[in-house]
């Protein structure tokens, strides 16, 4: 099922006025998204999705807010879909759910996005977990797509970003075998950025988003633009993009005042210009 883009001038449906499965916590410059449906270990159904989506709009829109962190906690990151949304409904009724358009918040986000990740983090979870930039495991993740064993496959994603993170034999153990992949052995082969002690994972995220707040927000966009656009490009496509956005930064207030803080031995003061 491919992305369809919810209309960006309006919010997603706000969900019920009791407790919400996701809270939104800022500081200094990082908005952290906290997934908060522990007793059903952080299942995505719709009210999650929807949450989920309107506090990446919420972040992504918010001028102070530099970098955003997404997490479900130091016990689970997320278990997967709920199962009891789809257990009945056919192709066309799952269709008209538009399931994939949560997720394009999170997707085409410009901000920098990092996944704090410990405990499960399974089926849609690893699909919203590959979805961010920088990804910080602990030793007790436990990384899977066991959507076959459910008689599906992943529909957001999956395949085909973990294809293009592990490659195709151990993309095709997880998704054909159901086979989970440990923090540790989900950084050996390059699928999380970093791993950490358990529970160490929301720190570590938290210490590397302020490195990002500290970094030029122009600058940080034209990476991410880079690295997003540019891996499915030919590579002198993906070059031309680069030099592009690489040339455009010399226009910026940011790229003076970065190479002149570091000419005169002082820390720099990006304004984002």
């Amino acid at each position: 099922m491919s992305d369809h883009s919810l209309d960006e001038t309006k919010r997603l449906e706000d969900p019920p006025m009791n407790h919400s499965p996701v809270r939104i916590e800022r500081d200094q410059g990082i908005g952290v998204v906290v997934m908060d449906r522990p007793d059903k270990l952080n299942a995505l159904n719709l009210e999650m999705r929807r949450a989920i989506a309107d506090a990446f709009l919420e972040l992504s829109e918010d001028p102070n807010i530099a970098v955003i962190v997404v997490t479900g906690g130091s016990e689970v990151f997320a278990a997967g879909a709920d199962l009891k949304l789809l257990v009945d409904k056919d192709a066309c009724e799952v269709a008209e759910l538009k399931l994939a358009s949560y997720w394009h918040p999170v997707a085409t986000c410009q901000k920098p996005v990092i996944a704090a990740v410990s405990g499960y983090c399974l089926g849609a979870g690893s699909e919203l977990m590959q979805m961010c930039d920088i990804i910080v495991a602990d030793t007790c993740a436990s990384i899977g797509q066991p959507e076959a064993k459910v008689g599906i496959m992943p529909g957001a994603g999956g395949t085909q970003r973990l294809i293009r993170s592990v490659g195709k034999p151990v993309a095709s153990l997880m998704l054909m075998c159901g086979e989970t992949l440990s923090g540790e052995r989900a950084y050996q082969l390059g699928l999380v950025s970093e791993v950490t002690e358990k529970g160490g994972s929301l720190d570590r995220a938290t210490e590397l988003a302020r490195k990002v707040t500290r970094m030029p927000p122009l600058a940080m966009r034209a990476i991410k633009r880079c690295l997003h656009e540019g891996s499915d490009l030919p590579l002198p496509d993906a070059l031309a993009l680069e030099q592009s956005e690489f040339l455009k930064l010399f226009d910026t207030s940011d790229q003076s005042e970065g190479m002149t803080a570091f000419l005169e031995k002082r820390r720099p003061k990006f304004t984002g210009k």
